[in-house]
């Protein structure tokens, strides 16, 4: 199972199928890699590259207690993009994956990306504010972790039905 440890040592999981151009998936929170398996079937049987990793605290990698929050998963992208030495990469970002994407260019530039796809994306910040009118009030934020906690497999159906 192909991993790389961060620098905190948490493991990342992460597929790295095909050649060519490098395309880059980051899935949404709760999923994981396998959200964009039909994607990277589709792109690297038709010559690109695709790489998806499971974002910390995520499927396969690690879960770790620190670190969950929008500059770690940039940095984690960061690293992941260094090691496989990835060069005009196409990053593809749904939901939180379009946060961290955003976040990953802001904190580390633009060098080694070619184009950017978000899809249905969430800010890097989600939390209401005279500063971000137009986010969620922590009320919503509340009632997710209160659904977590209440009845955890209950949740996960519930926000699954609709996809």
């Amino acid at each position: 199972m192909p991993t790389m440890t961060m620098q905190d040592g948490t493991e990342i999981y992460y597929k790295d199928w095909g050649s060519g151009t490098p395309v880059v998936f980051s899935h949404g929170w709760p999923l994981s890699a396998d959200a964009f398996e039909d994607q990277m079937f589709y792109l690297a049987a038709r010559g690109y590259r695709c790489i998806a990793h499971d974002r910390r605290g995520h499927g396969r990698s690690s879960q770790p207690w620190t670190g969950n929050d929008m500059d770690t998963y940039a940095d984690d992208l960061a690293t992941l993009v260094t090691r496989l030495d990835l060069q005009g990469a196409m990053h593809v970002g749904h939901s939180t994956g379009g946060g961290e994407v955003a976040r990953y260019i802001g904190r580390h530039g633009t060098a080694r990306v070619a184009k950017v796809v978000l899809v249905g994306a969430v800010p890097p910040v989600m939390l209401k504010s005279a500063t971000n009118p137009g986010g969620l009030p922590m009320e919503a934020f509340d009632s997710i972790r209160a659904g977590v906690l209440k009845d955890r497999s209950q949740f996960w159906l519930d926000l699954s039905l609709p996809f």
